[in-house]
């Protein structure tokens, strides 16, 4: 192989290189736009209570007990009534994953578990934000969770601590 040869081949090498390393250098950046715009779309949702509840502020470990069941009352002794929409909305996952920190199917699973050993029951199932907000609206001890554009003044707007 002569010189010349070599220096193309050379040039070759590092053409294929830089392309290479642009590329990477893209797909990066879009995964890290993509991931931003997710954050930001999560944030526009919130947990949401009946007007009677008299509670303002939760911990994430309460918001998790209520969800999973666990916790069945309020402090004031209100009864807890959990509404959620269909495992497969998306406004159910997010929340699943961002505010209790599980998956849908996890939650499932231990629905399943109180209401086959018959220790207890299942959330009650909404299929829509619109039937969310009315039956939340209407049910005393009520809570559950909307998207920010589908909240009006017949609910609160619980704080997440």
């Amino acid at each position: 192989m002569n010189l010349f040869h070599f220096s193309l081949q050379a040039q070759f090498s590092r053409h294929c290189f830089l392309k290479t390393r642009a590329c990477l250098c893209f797909a990066l950046t879009v995964c890290l736009w993509v991931v931003a715009v997710e954050v930001r779309a999560n944030d526009h949702y919130e947990i949401v209570t009946n007007p009677g509840v008299n509670e303002k502020t939760l911990s994430v470990n309460s918001l998790r007990s209520i969800f999973s069941m666990r916790l069945k009352t309020w402090s004031d002794g209100t009864k807890i009534r959990v509404f959620v929409l269909s495992d497969e909305d998306q406004l159910h996952q997010i929340v699943s994953k961002e505010k209790l920190n599980v998956f849908p199917y996890q939650l499932r699973s231990t629905w399943d578990r109180l209401v086959f050993s018959g220790t207890g029951q299942a959330p009650i199932k909404v299929n829509s934000s619109e039937e969310m907000l009315a039956r939340i609206a209407t049910t005393p001890g009520a809570i559950g969770y909307l998207w920010r554009a589908n909240i009006n003044e017949n609910v609160n707007v619980l704080e997440i601590k």
